[in-house]
């Protein structure tokens, strides 16, 4: 069975940004962690120079949603996503709710299916 991590500090979320679905979604988790003490970092990785992961090439960062845990674990995928909800103060009920098994397997299952129509909506 594996334990979601539950971030204790801030995180460091890593998007693309020339998915417009993307930007409109992590806009939404901005403006919900506002004021927030231990607010999540958010890099556009979109744009040439940008910050990227460590050990994560820019093909592999555009590729997945990725989180550095406050801890410094970076997490990727379904397990990012849920980090992130754990992190947001409206979302942390349904990111406690989606670290119990099945739920990372499924939701990661469901991930893997959007990646294969997102390069639809992304823009060059």
């Amino acid at each position: 069975m594996t334990t979601m991590p539950d971030p204790a500090a801030a995180c460091s979320v890593f998007y693309d940004g020339g998915c417009p679905i993307c930007s409109r979604e992590i806009a939404l988790y901005q403006r919900l962690s506002e004021g927030q003490a231990d607010r999540p970092a958010f890099e556009n990785i979109a744009g040439d120079g940008a910050a990227l992961p460590d050990g994560v090439s820019r093909d592999e960062a555009l590729a997945r949603f990725h989180v550095r845990l406050g801890s410094g674990e970076m997490v990727s995928g379904a397990a990012a996503f849920i980090a992130l909800w754990r992190a947001t103060p409206r979302f942390r009920l349904l990111g406690r709710l989606a670290s119990i098994p099945p739920a990372p397997w499924l939701l990661e299952m469901c991930y893997r299916g959007f990646l294969k129509v997102r390069p639809l909506w992304r823009k060059a």
